[in-house]
């Protein structure tokens, strides 16, 4: 027995230093080297200038800031199912930041998901999108971040992973089944605006890191159009990310000039971004130029609707907003609906233009998964602030109700006006108000 024992120790250490090593080899064999004169970089105006706006088209701002603290400082909690990941310092100081990083260094980075010390970076960055990138553009974002951005000295926190989760050596194995070395295939069906904004989606809008299902391991199921599945709705850090594909509450009721407003002022007539989107917009897409944004719109219009999901939506006459309008609340859904969303939301639930959104036939409040409109009622939320509107409003949180008494308003508004969806239970808001009770708060400097 013991010399039993003996041999599956010794075959586990052999096995492990075994793991270890060939993780070594992968996280080596995924950097590339760049020619001996790429570093030798003209840091100009243009360059640094074209650098932040591949920086802001790549959105690195959102994750990379904690709101109110300095740009690009790090210390956003990101939860995930095994614990929150908080984003690093990507000022160019010396001693916390990336100051240090050559240009080989930080395109490996963010390409290739291996950091400067060769340890492989965690897939909360999205170099599986990034991957797509030309090498043209990490050079002018490197040019930014060294020459455009102030350092700020601000240490970078620890996961708050359990400690067998927190080894990073067996990601080097996650990317070698999950994020291949890639570049952007044109699709020969699509026109050339249509494939620029696929270019942008798959790649440094790395819309699919929110928007595309995860697999078991916590993957992107895929990386581009070639299953329908991409951009066809997730959740993630709470929020239901919705479908962007051709279905009834993905984008089918939206025009492209609508989403060109949307992505540039986070606002419709009847949609107001909230929750992490409302920081892309923020951060990110309200920088775009006029033709990305079109070509974005058009490539996502010309998705075909996912899979399994209703094309038209059920018809129902609207009896609410008479029975509001008269007063009449033998509904409880309706007595709270009253008390605490009535004046911003109308009794017709149409809200008002680009002021406050519209609950009837909005697809965060009607989808299958009621996770965001349970998280938005408990949270709270704000818009994003853009010059194209004077006014940032915020919505109140409502946590101060019970399970009981979100759930009964949730479902009043899901099923009130022309909307039809399945109910809540107060235990759904339970397990929600548990999730952001565990949330890991930001790191901020003081």
């Amino acid at each position: 027995m013991k010399k039993l024992i003996s041999s599956l120790v010794i075959i586990g250490v052999v096995g492990f230093l075994g793991a270890y090593a060939g993780s070594t080899f992968l996280t080596h064999s995924r950097k590339v080297e760049m020619p001996a004169d790429s570093a030798k970089i003209a840091y100009d105006e243009a360059l640094i200038n074209r650098g932040e706006y591949v920086a802001r088209l790549s959105d690195c701002a959102a994750c990379h800031t904690v709101p109110g603290e300095p740009e690009y400082a790090g210390g956003l909690a990101m939860q995930t199912p095994f614990g929150a990941i908080y984003s690093t310092n990507i000022t160019p100081d010396l001693e916390t930041g990336i100051g240090g990083y050559s240009l080989e260094e930080f395109t490996n980075a963010v390409k290739h998901g291996v950091r400067q010390d060769n340890a492989p970076l965690y897939p909360a960055m999205p170099y599986t999108s990034y991957a797509i990138m030309p090498d043209e553009d990490m050079e002018a974002m490197y040019a930014y971040f060294m020459m455009g951005v102030e350092p700020v000295m601000k240490p970078n926190a620890p996961t708050t992973f359990p400690w067998f989760m927190s080894m990073r050596w067996p990601v080097a194995y996650w990317q070698l089944f999950f994020s291949p070395s890639r570049e952007f295939q044109p699709d020969p069906a699509l026109n050339e605006l249509e494939n620029h904004g696929a270019y942008l989606v798959e790649g440094p809008g790395h819309c699919g890191a929110c928007h595309t299902p995860r697999g078991i391991a916590y993957q992107e199921v895929t990386l581009s159009n070639d299953s329908d599945l991409f951009l066809s709705g997730a959740v993630i850090d709470g929020w239901r990310a919705k479908s962007l594909r051709g279905e009834a509450q993905g984008l089918k009721m939206w025009s492209q000039e609508d989403l060109v407003e949307f992505l540039k002022t986070g606002r419709t007539d009847r949609i107001i971004a909230f929750g992490a989107m409302a920081d892309v917009i923020e951060h990110s897409s309200q920088y775009w130029s006029d033709q990305d944004l079109a070509a974005t719109a058009a490539y996502l219009k010309s998705l075909s609707p996912a899979p399994n999901k209703i094309l038209t939506l059920p018809e129902k006459e609207d009896t609410t907003t008479d029975l509001l309008l008269s007063g009449q609340y033998s509904d409880p859904g309706a007595i709270l609906y009253v008390e605490h969303c009535y004046t911003c939301h109308r009794a017709d639930g149409d809200g008002v233009p680009r002021i406050f959104p519209a609950l009837n036939l909005n697809s965060a409040v009607i989808a299958n998964n009621a996770q965001s409109v349970i998280q938005v009622t408990l949270e709270g939320g704000k818009m994003a602030a853009t010059p194209a509107d004077r006014m940032a409003f915020t919505m109140p949180a409502f946590n101060h109700l019970s399970d009981e008494e979100v759930a009964i308003i949730v479902n009043f508004i899901r099923n009130s006006w022309n909307n039809s969806a399945p109910k809540v239970e107060a235990k759904d808001v339970a397990e929600i108000r548990e999730f952001l009770r565990h949330k890991a708060p930001n790191i901020t400097q003081n």
